[in-house]
């Protein structure tokens, strides 16, 4: 279901990376970066380059919560619930149905939410498990956004500069938005790390934040769980992805973003993938 676009296809590259940090004893954050058309749909690997002609990209990062193993299973559900319910917008769009991509996202998460709260009045090791879900989907052109919790997307237009694009939803995240924090302030804030929307977590309603960014070659954008914000500051992670250090080990960005906050606080997973936006191929 691409949308009708005045921009050549360009390319996509991308790269992923995910580590449980110093701390935790599990990763439960998990990470998606998957390709689809109207007939397949196909897992991308950690990094790679693709044409946008023809088929659309969805990449996404989910910070799971619960006790036990309970988090790490929320995240994984999470994106495997993208891969199931995503494609069915190109086959809307073969009946002649319109859907846009706010109706689409926005039943995406409601599905997601409402099987997380069945699972977790159903199975008492699964009480309260819930998740954060930060999704960029890009067509030619533009990149559409849905977004619960505190992971992050951040765009880094080719002409300089970086802007978080999604609202944490938070106490603190809602402080800052209004100008009362800044970001030192806001970073050493008690509460910053309380959730007031997530997906499952017992929360009886979700209101997902969706929105769309147009796009064109030479940007950037990031998506992050809040294990890399907690190492790095905003600053850091516009300079390491635009200036990405020379190094034997032929590292890609998202897997530097990650060494980085790791070595930085490692307090927490941390989880990041970096799409730039190409050219259109001759």
């Amino acid at each position: 279901m691409s949308a009708v676009s005045p921009f050549l296809p360009g390319t996509l590259a991308w790269s992923a990376q995910t580590d449980r940090g110093r701390v935790r004893q599990n990763n439960e954050d998990s990470f998606l970066a998957l390709t689809f058309d109207g007939r397949e749909v196909r897992y991308l690997g950690k990094t790679g380059q693709a044409s946008l002609a023809g088929a659309d990209f969805v990449f996404a990062v989910s910070d799971g919560m619960g006790g036990a193993k309970s988090g790490e299973f929320a995240s994984k559900i999470t994106v495997a619930r993208i891969t199931r319910l995503l494609p069915s917008s190109f086959k809307f769009a073969a009946q002649g149905l319109d859907r846009g991509f706010n109706d689409v996202l926005e039943e995406l998460f409601a599905s997601i939410h409402r099987e997380m709260l069945k699972l977790g009045n159903s199975y008492e090791e699964l009480s309260g498990m819930g998740a954060t879900l930060s999704l960029a989907w890009f067509t030619p052109g533009w990149c559409y956004f849905g977004h619960l919790g505190d992971s992050r997307i951040y765009h880094l237009p080719a002409a300089g500069g970086i802007t978080q694009v999604t609202h944490d939803h938070t106490y603190v995240g809602w402080l800052r938005r209004g100008g009362k924090l800044n970001e030192r302030e806001a970073r050493s804030h008690p509460g910053r790390n309380s959730l007031n929307q997530a997906l499952g977590a017992q929360h009886q309603f979700v209101e997902p934040h969706i929105g769309a960014v147009g796009c064109q070659a030479g940007d950037r954008f990031l998506i992050c769980s809040d294990g890399l914000n907690d190492g790095l500051w905003d600053a850091g992670l516009d300079d390491l992805i635009r200036h990405p250090p020379a190094a034997p080990e032929g590292l890609s960005v998202a897997q530097h973003l990650v060494r980085a906050a790791v070595g930085s606080s490692g307090r927490d997973n941390c989880t990041a993938v970096v799409i730039e936006i190409g050219s259109p191929e001759p």
